[in-house]
């Protein structure tokens, strides 16, 4: 079993700034994927980045060159006695990035979506 807790949202003005953070831990995993997605009201949830088994990163479109994905540690292996956290920095916040985020991890990046973990959602306001 994997926990993930997700903090850091809150409210920003168009323009700004916000952290979120992850603190992932639980079953062993040697090699892992990370990923960050969000789910706006009425609207399908949506990966946003992912930082993959070799530490490369992926953006949606959407946020490419404002959202960064990171780990604060070198990757090592998640289990029951290290909590490993994976960041999401997002400048330049507009209303459309307006949602609540949510973290995961799976074994890879290529698995189905059923075989991935998440938390339980931060929520980000933008206001304009």
């Amino acid at each position: 079993q994997v926990q993930l807790v997700e903090s850091g949202g809150g409210s920003v003005e168009s323009g700004g700034s916000l952290t979120l953070s992850c603190s992932v831990s639980g079953y062993i995993y040697y090699n892992y994927c990370l990923a960050w997605s969000r789910q706006a009201s009425g609207s399908q949830r949506e990966e946003v980045a992912r930082l993959d088994e070799e530490g490369t990163t992926e953006y949606a479109s959407a946020v490419k060159g404002r959202f960064t994905i990171f780990q604060d540690t070198a990757r090592f292996p998640i289990s029951r006695d290290k909590k490993n956290t994976v960041y999401l920095t997002m400048n330049n916040l507009n209303v459309d990035d307006t949602a609540m985020y949510y973290c995961g991890v799976a074994r890879s990046c290529t698995a189905p979506t059923e075989w991935w973990d998440w938390g339980q959602g931060t929520q980000v306001f933008v206001s304009s």
